[in-house]
């Protein structure tokens, strides 16, 4: 029989070993995320440019928000926290993630109880689904482009002869549509990763129990409300914190449809726009700073107000 001692130190053994295995990921995160993050940060409380990164000064939180008073006694705010352009890109990023998450989540959910089911050629169903998701995101941004162009797009050729609309639209370039067009695309492309998750999670769920509600002949509707739902929420969950996280910082599919669109340009376009077009470094480098803190404190509030466990001690 194992002495208390022995079972504290071969308990000691183990967290060591796992340690030491976990080093050199926990390295690897350091020089591709974190360094980079703190770099970030220094640079926003600096005044440093494209063109010399070596070269900027400590300025504080100036980057953020400056109050200056004139000698006539007005008073001027500068930086990001007063910027209306950011502002805009910050609604426009949040009504994007909004949108295209629900939509996401709810067709995926529709396609993961589809291909959940017993049917001839379900393997083939299941890989062709995935199509979109694998296609590489610039590739279908530009993919994309061409359909919705308004003078030899697809789009408007089809709906041109189903009398669904009466003259061609722009639908990228037009203020009216580019957000829409930009959300058609991400939720064509995304939803395929929703369903693959969510699937996953309701392949672990017993299928004794619906047999057992099937005996009892429970509505099909009752049992996934009151069956199906709650235990595949776990895996719910964790699919809208990663595509929560992963439309918050959208850059690529709105700088390859709609370059310089007010309509559609989010945080990251922006401060990239700030960063390198504009050779205003550390301005851009405050505005991915407040990125981040702004995609932490979302997920964070959804964690916390859904009562999400990713530890997995609630499904032992």
């Amino acid at each position: 029989m194992a002495t208390k001692d022995g079972g504290i130190s071969l308990s000691r053994q183990r967290q060591r070993a796992a340690f030491w295995f976990l080093a050199p990921m926990l390295a690897a995160l350091f020089l591709v995320a974190a360094w980079p993050l703190l770099r970030t940060i220094w640079f926003s409380l600096t005044d440093t440019l494209l063109s010399d990164l070596y070269g900027g000064e400590w300025i504080g939180f100036n980057n953020y928000l400056s109050i200056r008073t004139l000698e006539s006694g007005r008073v001027i705010y500068r930086g990001t926290l007063v910027d209306p352009a950011w502002w805009n890109a910050v609604w426009n990023t949040v009504r994007f993630a909004f949108v295209s998450v629900l939509f996401e989540t709810l067709l995926g959910l529709i396609v993961a109880l589809v291909l959940n089911a017993e049917f001839k050629g379900r393997g083939l169903v299941r890989a062709a689904i995935l199509i979109p998701w694998a296609i590489p995101t610039i590739v279908s941004a530009k993919m994309w482009a061409w359909m919705l162009n308004d003078q030899f797009g697809i789009i408007n050729d089809m709906m041109l002869n189903l009398g669904l609309i009466d003259q061609k639209i722009a639908w990228t370039a037009s203020v009216d549509t580019a957000m829409y067009a930009v959300l058609m695309v991400d939720i064509w492309k995304t939803t395929p990763f929703m369903a693959l998750l969510i699937l996953a999670g309701l392949q672990m769920v017993p299928r004794d129990i619906y047999e057992a509600a099937r005996l009892d002949g429970i509505n099909p509707v009752r049992v996934f409300f009151k069956i199906t739902l709650p235990l595949i929420r776990p895996a719910l969950a964790v699919a809208i914190i990663f595509r929560m996280l992963d439309a918050l910082r959208i850059f690529d599919l709105v700088y390859v449809l709609t370059p310089n669109s007010a309509a559609t340009k989010t945080m990251s376009v922006i401060s990239r726009e700030n960063m390198i077009d504009f050779d205003k470094f550390a301005y851009g480098a405050a505005q991915s700073t407040l990125l981040f803190a702004i995609i932490a404190i979302f997920v964070s509030l959804y964690i916390w107000l859904g009562k999400v466990d990713l530890s997995g001690e609630g499904q032992r």
